[in-house]
């Protein structure tokens, strides 16, 4: 017993000291306590409070090093035996035991792979996806994942008989509601690591399984776990490539435009929608009258009545801006009859729904291009037009009566509300208009060429980009050899000449950066 609180101990001491351990560390821990003497510990039943936790917590720290991992290759049994225990923080710890053997190999080594395979290590983090509880189920799937980093492991994880009972469709086949969801949720894992290993998912028709689930059940927690999925399967650059597109539009148009469907999940599908068709190649391979349809459903459900809700009518909002963040897209979201847009621009300068008109000015930016390249702002005519129509309208049935006097007001308002409008208009100077309609107004041009206006640095450097995109889109019209516009002309320049943090006259403005802008 004496031992065992010694080790307990030491053990304690080494698992919660302040900072990272070094190889040296550990292997003066392991001449004192070596693995041996602290996997049978585990094995022993004692009344010390918390010792099973504290030795794990321990050893996960151990292995975590570089020494310690070389040293797993020597204990595979006592692995294997860990992964096969009745605790699930034993199980826990000999899965993240395999990841740490992973991500710590040496190249002289025997490879990390072989070494899983001979051991039959394998099917049992498969079985702890579909048996275990979520802890241990999310290590076995954070290791999997650390597998398949590696190219000789394609053939243990994606093998090539579609009836081998290591196959992820035969898995989630045999599984429970809940567990097919976490099999769904490894293959997403596993598509998000390189474009390569997303092939082998798609080659081995692993991605169907997801709309197959979606089809095939009317449990609103499971859909909604569905789509969650595909919500992060759209956040990786290469899903485009992959994804089947036409046929995912076509089922997030049903779920948009579906008369008994859960208003929640209409909203997931527009936010996973709008990602899926932000991305410019999409439109390579997609069927372009999907993609109306889908527009066509957001459109209709911002007329019906449940969208009145401010959070629902935000979403969709922001699902056609970004749906209109590409040249294609905003032609689309500008060219239905009636054009989709009319819903966003008429939001941006509607003064009574505070967090519509910030989602509305987002999305406008979006579709006038603000994160488009200049030479692709301006978009087919027809849509330009319907675009200037829009805004002119609005304003026309405004107290302000003048794009103008929308802008400024917009400009007038909170840090937050500028920060948008500064990005709406450095997107619509690109056009002559939009030019016309921002020189109209001599306060527009003060704050705008104004750097005590901001404090944050992020609205800072939105108001300069403004400015910037200003005085570029004077410079090449034929405002600028008006002897009216010579003092504009000079104001933006000195604004752009002085960047976006610094005024000449007022050297006390400094941005204040929030924690979450310094990452």
């Amino acid at each position: 017993m004496e031992d065992v609180n010694q080790l307990f101990d030491a053990a304690f001491e080494f698992a919660h000291y302040p900072g990272p351990q070094g190889d040296s560390s550990v292997k003066e821990f392991l001449d004192r306590f070596p693995l041996p003497v602290i996997f049978n510990a585990l094995q022993t039943e004692t009344d010390i409070p918390g010792f099973e936790t504290t030795l794990v917590t321990c050893l996960e720290r151990v292995f975590k090093t570089k020494y310690g991992a070389s040293l797993i290759p020597h204990y595979m049994p006592v692995l294997q035996a860990g992964l096969k225990a009745d605790s699930a923080v034993v199980k826990s710890l000999a899965c993240k035991t395999v990841t740490c053997l992973l991500e710590n190999r040496d190249a002289n080594d025997v490879s990390p792979v072989q070494l899983i395979v001979s051991n039959g290590i394998y099917p049992l983090l498969l079985e702890y996806i579909i048996k275990s509880d979520d802890e241990v189920a999310n290590a076995a799937s954070e290791t999997i994942k650390s597998l398949a980093r590696f190219p000789d492991a394609m053939s243990v994880i994606f093998p090539a008989d579609t009836n081998d009972a290591t196959h992820l469709g035969n898995l989630a086949a045999r599984s429970s509601s809940l567990a097919r969801v976490r099999v769904l949720s490894l293959i997403v894992k596993l598509f998000t690591i390189s474009p390569h290993v997303a092939s082998a998912v798609k080659n081995s028709g692993l991605l169907d399984l997801l709309e197959a689930e979606m089809k095939g059940t009317k449990d609103t927690l499971v859909i909604l776990n569905v789509l969650e999925l595909y919500y992060e399967l759209m956040e990786v650059e290469h899903s485009s490539e992959f994804v089947p597109q036409t046929s995912l539009i076509q089922m997030f148009s049903s779920i948009i435009s579906g008369t008994s469907v859960d208003l929640f999940l209409k909203l997931r599908a527009m936010m996973i929608s709008g990602r899926l068709l932000s991305r410019e190649n999409i439109y390579n391979t997609v069927d372009e009258a999907c993609v109306k349809a889908l527009i066509s459903a957001i459109d209709a459900s911002l007329e019906s009545p449940e969208m009145n809700d401010t959070d629902a009518h935000e979403a969709a909002l922001d699902a056609l801006g970004q749906i209109g963040s590409t040249p294609k897209g905003a032609n689309l979201v500008l060219l239905t009859t009636p054009p989709a847009a009319r819903h966003v621009v008429a939001s941006a300068f509607d003064r009574n729904a505070h967090g519509k008109q910030l989602a509305a000015l987002h999305a406008l930016a979006y579709i006038a291009g603000e994160t488009r390249p200049k030479s692709s702002r301006i978009v087919d005519e027809k849509a330009e037009e319907n675009l200037r129509c829009l805004i002119y309208d609005v304003a026309a049935q405004s107290t302000k009566l003048t794009p103008s006097g929308l802008f400024l007001s917009v400009l007038q308002q909170s840090s937050e509300m500028r920060l948008a409008g500064y990005r709406t208009l450095a997107a619509l100077v690109a056009r002559p208009w939009g030019l016309m309609e921002i020189l109209s107004k001599e306060e527009i041009i003060n704050i705008v060429t104004d750097a005590t206006t901001e404090t944050a640095k992020i609205a800072m450097e939105a108001r300069y980009n403004c400015c910037k995109a200003i005085h570029e889109a004077f410079l090449c019209s034929n405002f600028v050899d008006d002897p009216r516009r010579l003092k504009t002309g000079e104001k933006l320049q000195e604004a752009v000449r002085s960047g976006p943090y610094m005024s000449k006259n007022y050297r006390e403005a400094r941005p204040e950066v929030m924690m979450a802008e310094g990452f």
